[in-house]
């Protein structure tokens, strides 16, 4: 695909780098969770409106087809507002992944904290939900969250999803909202994935999926890449990376395919010839991404702590995953 090589790794030369991305996502997102602390009250990856902070693109745009109206009434009535107001996905995995109680769940890239506070109460108290962030401010405002809403069994950890900050065979789920095209090397996000999953665990992720065709100057748009389009993967791509990391029984499900008028206000956002609105109409979709990893599947046992790192807790930890700066990276 347009801007990394063949199955979604680190973008070639000529384009950006992995810490590039890096930097640019960590900015906007950073942005966008100091905004909401200080008392926006609302938040878009493609265009927020007047008095809201945006991922990508002008504050003027009051459309955001993508972040839009992704939980109900009753979910959102479940968690802080601020948790809501942070939320940048593209789905709801938590309303398609099949959580049990007593799991243990991951939610990677996850930002204000919605999902991992949704999916604790889907495993309860004898469950564990861990997200993980490279993000400080997104970090301070899920830790805000977690305290508002009560929640025992949520732990958040900084790092990065190219290097998960826990234990191999660790966890039984793993979910995801719109994270995994922001990365600029998705195979290491997928193998680790795979690493820390269980035997029989589950890859239950939200993504924006490309279809074949799109625009070289929206692939190239460092703007679209914090808006969610332009790092993501086809859907060719995105199952050959899960099967060659040992996944099994691949699938993406499409829960929205954009039209032209949404494809219009992304590139407006980003600030790109909104003509080309022609050619990006229905080569963007959201989807559910599915897969298992081998084996068979062993009952989660009420939850028992699991350490983050290999390095020791320090006694006056200041962070939420019990460690001091720079030992959960």
């Amino acid at each position: 695909m347009q801007g990394q090589n063949s199955a979604g790794s680190v973008p070639t030369a000529g384009t950006t780098t992995l810490e590039d991305i890096r930097s640019t996502v960590q900015a906007r997102y950073g942005a966008v969770a100091s905004s909401i602390a200080q008392g926006a009250t609302s938040a878009s990856c493609c265009g927020p409106a007047a008095g809201a902070v945006a991922c990508c693109g002008s504050a003027s745009d009051t459309r955001d087809p993508i972040t839009a109206d992704l939980y109900d009434s009753l979910e959102a009535g479940q968690v802080p507002e601020t948790a809501l107001l942070a939320s940048l996905g593209c789905g709801n995995p938590t309303a398609l992944a099949e959580l049990r109680e007593g799991e243990t769940v991951l939610d990677l890239g996850s930002g204000g904290g919605i999902d991992v506070l949704l999916s604790a109460k889907r495993v309860g108290p004898t469950g564990k939900v861990y997200g993980v962030d490279m993000t400080d401010e997104m970090l301070a405002l899920a830790v805000e969250n977690k305290q508002k809403a009560g929640a025992t069994n949520v732990e958040f950890l900084k790092g990065h999803i190219e290097a998960i900050p826990l234990p191999s065979n660790t966890v039984d789920v793993i979910i995801s909202n719109c994270v995994i095209n922001l990365s600029g090397d998705k195979r290491k996000v997928v193998n680790e994935a795979f690493r820390v999953l269980k035997a029989g665990g589950r890859f239950a992720v939200s993504d924006v999926i490309v279809r074949e065709g799109l625009p070289t100057a929206v692939r190239d748009s460092m703007p679209l890449w914090t808006g969610c389009v332009a790092g993501a993967l086809e859907e060719r791509d995105f199952i050959a990376l899960l099967t060659e990391a040992g996944f099994e029984n691949a699938t993406i499900e499409p829960t929205r395919v954009y039209t032209r008028e949404d494809a219009a206000a992304l590139l407006e956002g980003a600030g790109l010839d909104v003509s080309l609105a022609d050619a990006v109409e229905g080569k963007i979709m959201s989807g559910f991404v599915r897969a298992t990893k081998p084996g068979p599947r062993v009952p989660s046992a009420a939850a028992a702590p699991v350490a983050a790192t290999s390095k020791q807790p320090k006694p006056n930890a200041t962070r939420d995953c019990g460690c001091d700066d720079g030992c959960c990276r």
